[in-house]
């Protein structure tokens, strides 16, 4: 089973690391992971405080796809809106981006707290598909892709929430980093 072949590898993982701290560490370069100490046993927060405090934008895209017995169910609005009897299913999901954006750093143990200068969540359906684009803005010394990463998300999993009394065959579909920049370097997905 799943489980057992997990517990397995975690029991390896467990075992390597204990050889690996009995050695004494000879390498004076640092750890390939930056969350890591180099004989990989210790986990810390990435030091920031050196770093040039710039200005850094991230978007990230996530997309929620409905059956047709979903967009059946439910009225959709000129301004491009389902509501249901929870009510405005793209707004609240909006909400919760935001508030998901915000939250971060209380969701994935090694991120920082950042002071967001903006966040602003876009919806729209084309077809059967709900796509979410969730922007973070801020001016500081690391980046905000976790932020915007996890605004989309959370977005993307309140529409299901909102609909899936209607149909559990919702979709949430690939979720992605859009684009970075500020920072050390600028992305843009292909």
């Amino acid at each position: 089973s799943h489980i057992h072949k997990i517990r397995e590898l975690m029991r390896e993982a467990g075992e390597t690391a204990e050889a690996n701290a009995s050695q004494p560490n000879t390498s004076s370069s640092p750890s390939p992971f930056t969350h890591l100490t180099p004989q990989g046993n210790g986990v810390s927060m990435v030091d920031v405080g050196d770093k040039t405090s710039s200005r850094r934008v991230a978007v990230a895209r996530s997309v929620v796809i409905f059956p047709p017995e979903v967009l059946s169910a439910f009225q959709v609005s000129g301004q491009n809106e389902m509501i249901g009897p929870k009510g405005p299913i793209f707004e609240t999901a909006k909400i919760a981006g935001i508030m998901g954006a915000k939250k971060t750093s209380d969701l994935i143990p090694l991120c920082h707290p950042l002071p967001l200068d903006r966040v602003n969540i876009n919806i729209q359906l084309i077809n059967n598909q709900a796509i979410i684009e969730c922007e973070c803005r801020v001016t500081h010394t690391t980046g905000v892709e976790m932020e915007a990463l996890t605004g989309a998300t959370i977005a993307a999993l309140t529409i299901y929430d909102m609909v899936k009394a209607v149909s559990h065959r919702v979709e949430i579909g690939r979720t992605v980093l859009v684009s970075k920049s500020g920072g050390k370097s600028d992305f843009v997905e292909n």
